[in-house]
């Protein structure tokens, strides 16, 4: 991605004056759909102003935009993802929305520095979640073991309950999935042991010793079978959300985003719980979690509609009509007045988000750095070094020296 190429423009359309942008995002069926409708509503109040959809899957969508920019033919407003904003923002595609008349008076702080850099305001958050272990009570239920007090439960109390539940379960249900698949854990993992995943200053803020632990604790909770043996972990990783261990009742506890709940309940077809990560010391204070921005409004620098793309971002930032709209489908919304108004409209699954998000506020750890250039690969080495550890290929040792070692490329090329 050149620097010279960074961006497009939507030309005006015809000789009435009517502004036409390009709006590309990823997402399923039912994000396709919400999002037109948003699309309507602005395009109602503002006939001006003609918002072309561009959307697909998530995999091909950031091959295009690759292209696209490099192509000088990036959309005017973009869906940008936390692992790639940095990618983007350091080569000057994304447009500074600091300078444009968007309100952003009523967003959580670490929600817009999580989209700020020494290169602006280049992301504005669509919506925000937080790390969480996921239950489902009829796995317990099923084997008599009480849900956990997360307040005040360890790592050890989590160990212990999950291989209660396997113990109690009949022949490939277990007490947890095991975590690894996903950067969020490690995250965890780290700031409750004084390390982060980067640093301000765009490099790993942990050692091989560090993340060997993180592996050797979930070696113990595989020899204790409190989650799966390495094959069906395998298996597991190419699941689709509803053939989950959770959906299907045969994990009692699972690593997700909050917002993935509402699609979990959806699969299992009944309540599932929502709980903050263990901690070392068993008080909730040093949990460490985080809000993380489940996606950003960006805009390309390169768009020759700049005042027209920044009033379509605060639309959708802080227009209720756009909030009643997409309501929790992106997240739990960022602004706290459309959050306020859309609540009612939640269903029972979303507002059990929106209340654990607002429970933990108070318990929050400091807001992580955004991820540099090149993270964007970090989760699949994480992924692949954690099945080398679970099939004994390689000792958490040997990993953590191996992935460290390629995770420092991966950012510094």
């Amino acid at each position: 991605m050149a620097l010279s190429a960074c961006g497009s423009a939507s030309p005006t359309q015809g000789g009435d004056d009517v502004v036409e942008l390009r709006f590309a995002w990823w997402g399923g069926d039912k994000r396709a759909q919400l999002t037109q409708e948003v699309i309507a509503a602005f395009e109602a109040e503002n006939p001006k102003i003609r918002i072309k959809p561009e959307f697909g899957d998530s995999g091909p969508y950031w091959d295009r935009l690759a292209t696209q920019v490099a192509a000088n033919d990036a959309p005017d407003i973009i869906q940008m993802d936390e692992k790639y904003i940095t990618e983007y923002s350091s080569r000057g595609a994304l447009l500074d929305l600091s300078k444009y008349d968007i309100d952003t008076s009523k967003f959580d702080e670490a929600a817009l520095k999580s989209g700020t850099s020494e290169d602006g305001l280049t992301g504005l958050a669509a919506g925000i979640n937080a790390p969480t272990i996921l239950a489902n009570p009829e796995v317990f239920k099923a084997a008599g073991v009480e849900l956990p007090d997360d307040s005040s439960w360890t790592w050890e109390d989590f160990g212990r309950i999950a291989a209660e539940i396997t113990a109690k379960s009949p022949k490939g249900t277990y007490g947890s999935a095991a975590y690894g698949g996903d950067e969020a854990s490690l995250g965890v993992w780290l700031r409750q042991n004084g390390k982060s995943l980067y640093t301000p200053d765009r490099k790993l803020g942990f050692e091989p010793a560090d993340i060997a632990q993180w592996w050797a604790f979930l070696k113990q909770l595989r020899e204790k079978e409190a989650v799966p043996t390495a094959s069906e972990v395998v298996e597991a990783e190419a699941a689709t959300l509803d053939q989950s261990g959770l959906a299907t009742g045969t994990n009692g506890f699972a690593f997700r985003w909050s917002n993935q709940l509402p699609a979990l309940e959806k699969a299992t077809g009944g309540d599932l719980e929502i709980l903050r990560f263990p901690s070392k010391t068993g008080k909730s204070a040093d949990t460490h979690l985080w809000y993380k921005t489940s996606q950003f409004w960006s805009a390309s620098s390169r768009t020759k509609h700049p005042e027209e793309t920044a009033k379509f971002i605060d639309f959708l930032a802080n227009n209720v009509k756009a909030g009643e709209i997409l309501l929790a489908e992106r997240g739990v919304n960022p602004n706290s007045d459309i959050r306020a108004a859309t609540e009612s409209k939640l269903g029972s699954a979303d507002r059990k988000v929106v209340t654990f998000i607002d429970q933990i506020k108070d318990e929050l750890g400091a807001a992580p750095a955004p991820p540099p250039k090149g993270a964007g690969i970090i989760q699949e080495i994480i992924r692949r070094y954690t099945v080398e550890v679970l099939f004994d290929r390689l000792s958490p040792d040997e990993a953590g020296e191996k992935a460290v070692e390629e995770m420092k490329a991966a950012i510094s090329s």
